[in-house]
């Protein structure tokens, strides 16, 4: 089944550094019928005026990917890791026993990203942070940038989770077929174009849930660059 949240339906929040969106329910925004899906918790769409970002501020038991589709976010951490991730690239945070952490933006331009929560399979691991350029992604395919799936080969960023993000470009007109496998379920947005996921259409920034498919027919519309999350139900 492909259930698709558009993405003028997604819960909002702006202030005057931070322009959000919120697949499921975040902060102030609650939805009873979008708590997550599987381990997924969190997706926010998130744009960051130049010179601003989050402050110091704690979390504890949660992998954290951040997605930079638009410009570079600068991280720092109470455990001496800083860093600066690009568009395209990924960085992952592992919250563990307790990490306070900071995101800025320090470049000219907005930054645009994808803010990703999943639950961690084991509580109480040990923070740390990485970040990872991936300049040989190939185009026509999804390519694992964070893995903790038992099939992961150790090319990706490691996560505590049975879960994966994976990524891609498709040019008009081109389709892959993508496993889920059974127990597994799919959360697809497409960051540039649309798509359409076994026939249904998927607008840009719009969130497609895939349950009950051992896989997926993806055809882009338009050229597209896709994120989907694979992750346990």
């Amino acid at each position: 089944m492909i259930e698709v949240q558009p993405f003028a339906a997604l819960g909002r929040f702006q202030n005057d550094w931070l322009n959000a969106r919120y697949h499921f329910s975040f902060g102030q925004y609650h939805d009873p019928a979008r708590m997550g899906v599987g381990g997924l918790r969190v997706w926010n769409d998130d744009e960051v005026a130049p010179g601003t970002g989050f402050d110091p501020h704690p979390h504890r038991d949660m992998e954290i990917v951040t997605y930079i589709r638009e410009g570079a976010i600068t991280h720092r951490d109470n455990f001496g890791h800083e860093g600066r991730t690009e568009a395209g690239d990924v960085q992952v945070m592992h919250a563990g026993t307790g990490i306070v952490h900071a995101e800025y933006n320090q470049e000219s331009v907005p930054t645009r990203l994808f803010q990703i929560w999943i639950l961690p399979g084991t509580k109480g691991v040990a923070p740390g942070w990485g970040t990872r350029q991936f300049p040989g992604r190939v185009e026509g395919a999804l390519s694992a940038l964070a893995d903790g799936r038992a099939s992961a080969d150790g090319s990706a960023l490691e996560l505590h989770a049975d879960a994966a993000v994976l990524a891609g470009k498709l040019r008009a007109g081109q389709t892959i077929v993508q496993p889920i496998g059974a127990g597994r379920i799919g959360y697809l947005v497409p960051a540039v174009g649309s798509v359409t996921v076994n026939g249904v259409p998927v607008g840009t920034r719009d969130g497609a849930t895939i349950t009950g498919e051992d896989a997926v027919e993806i055809t882009a519309a338009e050229d597209a660059e896709l994120v989907l999350v694979d992750v346990a139900k």
